[in-house]
């Protein structure tokens, strides 16, 4: 909650619009709020925007209120369409963040969307005198709580640096990697890597067990050399565990995998490895496995070697 410096700080600060409360923008939101920038918020669930007024924001109404009273409006939602539709409006969306811009505002869009849409909204906020950057982010929810993100950033550089301090609160390392688009592409390949490392990390656990070593013992002895890696030090004692509480949802995981295969054969790219990483996410999704951790893709492979598996949802 605000303290007394934190409100005297909220005065001088750009007032912050946040669209998307979920298990990433709603510990954003809050981290922007401690650091006293007043933050106005919405969500199309109501409980994350209770929890953000509780907080010490304020509750938009929608995510044209939400632009109407903010100076920059950020976005975390989960998929392409819902961009679209959340910032320039559809039948499903009669009050989009498009109708409260104004000239000179810049837009940051956190969520991770395809590449192409990314630049086509650039555009379209372009013509009214709307900035935009595509900023996506990796780190997963303890990245957002702790202000640690990887941030991914298309668009132009300037307005980047105008927002720097602004980003150096939710993120640690804040890349400018070209135009716009650029942020979604870099973010599309950030998840091939992760991908692959889940599905190597959860081979290699499987393998260990199938063969009867102790596989605490495996973790620790490869950790330290060239099969180092953040799911070896991040995620192999949940999984050894059988535990893949979300820190990100392994369908997000899938419809980010969906995004690069897209673009791979939109630009010609051949993705043969994130190609079969995207069949075994699909699993997890069909047999009800979406909203586990991402690293629950361990149990698709535990079920194809005869051990059955776990399902969250």
């Amino acid at each position: 909650m605000y303290t007394a410096v934190q409100t005297l700080l909220s005065m001088s600060k750009q007032t912050i619009g946040f669209v998307g409360l979920g298990i990433m923008g709603l510990p954003m939101a809050k981290n922007l709020l401690d650091a006293g920038y007043p933050v106005i918020g919405h969500n199309r669930s109501n409980e994350p925007t209770e929890e953000l007024v509780r907080y010490g924001g304020t509750d938009g109404g929608s995510p044209a209120g939400v632009a109407e009273e903010s100076d920059v409006v950020l976005l975390c939602l989960p998929d392409s369409p819902d961009v679209e539709q959340v910032v320039l409006g559809n039948e499903d969306e009669d009050s989009p963040i498009i109708d409260g811009l104004s000239e000179g505002m810049t837009v940051i869009d956190h969520s991770t969307i395809a590449p192409t849409v990314a630049e086509s909204i650039a555009t379209d906020l372009a013509e009214m005198g709307v900035t935009m950057l595509d900023a996506p982010i990796s780190g997963g929810e303890t990245g957002a709580i702790d202000g640690s993100l990887s941030i991914m950033v298309g668009g132009d550089e300037d307005a980047l640096d105008e927002h720097m301090a602004l980003l150096d609160v939710v993120g640690e390392t804040i890349n400018h990697c070209g135009p716009s688009g650029a942020g979604q592409t870099t973010k599309a390949a950030n998840q091939i890597v992760v991908a692959a490392q889940m599905v190597g990390v959860s081979e290699a656990l499987v393998f260990a067990d199938q063969a009867g070593a102790d596989r605490e013992a495996v973790v620790d002895a490869i950790s330290g050399g060239a099969a180092g890696c953040w799911t070896l030090d991040n995620r192999a004692p949940n999984m050894i565990q059988g535990k893949f509480e979300p820190g990100f949802f392994a369908k997000y995981q899938y419809k980010d995998l969906k995004i690069a295969t897209d673009a791979g054969e939109t630009f010609g790219a051949p993705m043969p490895q994130t190609g079969m990483a995207h069949e075994l996410y699909k699993t997890m999704v069909q047999n009800d496995m979406g909203r586990d951790d991402n690293s629950g893709v361990m149990q698709v492979l535990e079920m194809m070697a005869g051990k059955g598996g776990h399902t969250d949802e």
